[in-house]
């Protein structure tokens, strides 16, 4: 501390200054009636006694007052100095808290979004454990089942080749269509766990689900229903893999159709997003997804379907449409139902594609 802030706290320079102060305002008192008397009173000893006393008083009055003048004015100027060097205290210390509580929000913001990470990156661990256990478990099946599979499949097509009886030919064709399927669920199922080399082409989105959709409108769900579509004619061409795509819209149009009860609908709508990507939305008018299952829908084996499903539709869906730069995003659409997005790209990057091809499935 600084000898002018030791001499502002010490009691006796404020002494000093109302000494000089009260001398100061006395002899500003004293000095005009000591003039009135020593014009005005014709008396000589009280003149004599004027200026012999109080003049010399007066002038005394004068110094002291001069000294207390400049003490006040001293003092006045020290606190005016102190008190701005306060302030400027004041405010480094105000800009000082306020940078720390910005490095506090930086800190915490950094600290939640770690936090995020870590809680992403368990949930992505959890499910490359659970593609670990699937795939350890599809490759078990695929040779266990493909084999029975070849021999039977190979026997159908020899009754059917000798099949005579129109009614047994058919017989015969629906299991041939089945063991197809069985076999079909099973590639897919190594698909899911071991993606392979997508067989890209150019597309046209339209055709491909008009050709879904007569497939399917034989099957019973698709009676009692009512399809809609409404796919802008300018909708360009994609480059991708036509059975993977063809078994996304199948296995999307069958949970819908599931979902909903008869006289319901199903709306299959797209549009173009950009220049270099479309979408593709499925809504139905079913009775929508509970919120605490919602999250969990693309999650290997989670069904909702007891006895009836394997779990395995929307995540392998999920996954044909990733390996095409795409996604997929499921949520509840108001009023009532369900609205399912596909997003894919007019050209998956990184991929040979063969130009100039439209593929009918």
């Amino acid at each position: 501390m600084n000898s002018e802030s030791t001499r502002l706290r010490d009691p006796r320079y404020y002494w000093r200054v109302w000494l000089a102060s009260t001398v100061m305002v006395g002899a500003i008192f004293l000095i005009p009636f000591a003039l009135f008397f020593l014009i005005f009173n014709t008396q000589p000893a009280l003149k004599r006694t004027i200026l012999l006393n109080a003049l010399p008083c007066a002038g005394i009055g004068l110094v002291l007052t001069a000294l207390a003048s400049t003490h006040a004015v001293r003092y006045l100027h020290n606190l005016i100095r102190q008190t701005a060097k306060a302030l400027e205290l004041a405010e480094i210390r105000e800009h000082e808290r306020d940078l720390a509580q910005q490095e506090l929000i930086r800190k915490l913001q950094q600290e939640r979004e770690l936090e995020r990470k870590k809680v992403q990156f368990e949930a992505q661990l959890a499910e490359y454990e659970k593609y670990a256990a699937l795939a350890q478990l599809a490759l078990g099946a695929a040779h266990e089942i493909n084999n029975p599979l070849l021999g039977i499949l190979s026997h159908l097509e020899l009754e059917l080749r000798d099949a005579r009886n129109p009614e047994q030919r058919l017989e015969i064709e629906q299991c041939i269509q089945g063991t197809k399927r069985i076999s079909s669920t099973v590639h897919g199922l190594l698909n899911y766990t071991r993606p392979t080399p997508l067989w890209l082409s150019q597309l046209n989105v339209q055709r491909l689900i008009d050709e879904t959709l007569a497939f399917l409108c034989h099957q019973p769900l698709f009676r009692v229903i009512r399809l809609e579509k409404q796919i802008p004619a300018d909708l360009p061409d994609i480059s991708a893999d036509a059975n993977q795509l063809s078994q996304i819209f199948m296995n999307l149009l069958l949970n819908a159709a599931e979902a909903i009860s008869e006289g319901g609908s199903i709306t299959i709508s797209a549009e173009k997003k950009g220049d270099d990507s479309i979408q593709i939305h499925i809504r139905d008018t079913g009775c929508g997804i509970p919120a605490d299952i919602l999250p969990h829908v693309f999650e290997p084996f989670f069904t909702t379907k007891r006895g009836k499903g394997t779990g395995l539709g929307l995540s392998i869906s999920q996954a044909y449409a990733r390996s095409h730069g795409g996604d997929i995003h499921i949520k509840n659409s108001p009023p009532h139902g369900t609205e399912v997005t596909l997003d894919l790209p007019v050209r998956p990057q990184d991929a040979p594609v063969l130009e100039d091809e439209e593929v009918v499935v």
